[in-house]
C-alpha cells in the first residue's frame, strides 16, 4: 500500500515537472516571439525614417550626408539662433568652404525660382477661379494715386508717417519683407516697381506675399503703382527697401 503511494505521488511530481516544463517553454516562445515582433516593428520603423529622410534630401538637391549634416546642425547653436531654417540657408550658412557655400547658394537659386513658379502658376489659377465665380468684383483694392508729380513728370513719394516698402516682381527677398511686416502686424504703404499701371499684376503679387484683404480695405497696408518714385529717392541697393522719412530725409530703415 505504501509502495502503490509512492508509485501515485511519482507519476504526479512526473506530470507537474512535464506541465512546468511546458509552461516555461511556451513562456519563452511567446518572449522570444515578442522580442522578434518588436525587433521587426523597429526595424520597419528605422526604414521608414530612412526613406523619408532620403525623399527629403532628394528634394532640397542634397546627398544623405548632407541632410544628416543639417539635422545634427538644427541641433546645435544654429537651431537655436535660426530655428525653423531650411537645409540650403543652414548648410551655405555654415558651410566649411567656398566651394561649398557657392553650391548651396546655387541650389538655393533654383529652389526659390521652382517655388516661386508653382505659387504663381497657383495665383494665376486663383485669379481666373476669382474671377469666374465673382465676375467683376475684386478682392483686393488697389490704392488710387494721390501724389504729385516731380521732375520729368515722376510721381514723388509723400511721407504718411509710417513705411513705404518697395518691391518687384521676381524677388524672393521682397515676399519675404512683406510677409515679415504683415507677421508683426506693421502698417506700410507697399508700391511695386515695375508695375507698368497694371492693377492686376500688383493684386497678383500681393495674393503671392500671402496679403490679406481685409488688411487693404483697413487700410493697414496700401498697394501703390510705384510711377518713378523709387528712383526719385536716389537711395540705390537692391530691393526691396523699406524707407521713412526722418528728419525731413527718406532712409533706409
Amino acid at each position: 500500500m505504501h509502495k502503490r503511494a509512492l508509485n501515485h505521488f511519482a507519476i504526479a511530481a512526473a506530470s507537474a515537472c512535464l506541465m512546468l516544463a511546458s509552461i516555461c517553454t511556451s513562456g519563452a516562445e511567446q518572449s522570444s516571439q515578442s522580442a522578434a515582433s518588436q525587433w521587426q516593428h523597429t526595424a520597419e520603423q528605422n526604414l521608414g525614417q530612412q526613406a523619408q529622410q532620403d525623399q527629403l534630401a532628394r528634394e532640397w538637391g542634397l546627398t544623405e550626408q548632407e541632410y544628416e549634416r543639417y539635422q545634427l546642425l538644427m541641433q546645435g547653436p544654429r537651431g537655436i539662433y535660426s530655428p525653423g531654417l531650411d537645409p540650403l540657408t543652414a548648410l551655405g550658412i555654415e558651410a566649411q568652404s567656398d566651394a561649398e557655400r557657392q553650391r548651396y547658394a546655387q541650389l538655393q537659386v533654383q529652389a526659390e525660382r521652382q517655388r516661386v513658379e508653382k505659387e504663381l502658376a497657383y495665383q494665376r489659377a486663383y485669379d481666373e477661379a476669382n474671377t469666374r465665380m465673382y465676375p467683376g468684383e475684386k478682392v483686393i483694392q488697389i490704392s488710387p494715386s494721390s501724389s504729385r508729380n516731380g521732375a520729368a513728370g515722376k510721381a514723388t513719394l509723400e511721407s504718411s508717417g509710417r513705411l513705404a516698402v518697395f518691391v518687384k516682381d521676381d524677388c524672393a527677398p521682397c515676399i519675404d519683407q512683406v510677409r515679415a511686416l504683415q507677421t508683426a502686424k506693421r502698417s506700410f504703404d507697399l508700391y511695386f516697381v515695375g508695375s507698368q499701371g497694371d492693377d492686376d499684376r500688383i493684386r497678383r503679387w500681393a495674393i503671392l506675399a500671402g496679403i490679406e484683404p481685409a488688411n487693404v480695405k483697413s487700410r493697414q497696408i496700401t498697394l501703390n503703382h510705384d510711377q518713378g518714385r523709387w528712383l526719385g529717392l536716389s537711395l540705390g541697393g537692391e530691393l526691396p527697401a523699406a524707407v521713412m522719412k526722418v528728419n525731413g530725409q527718406w532712409q533706409r530703415q
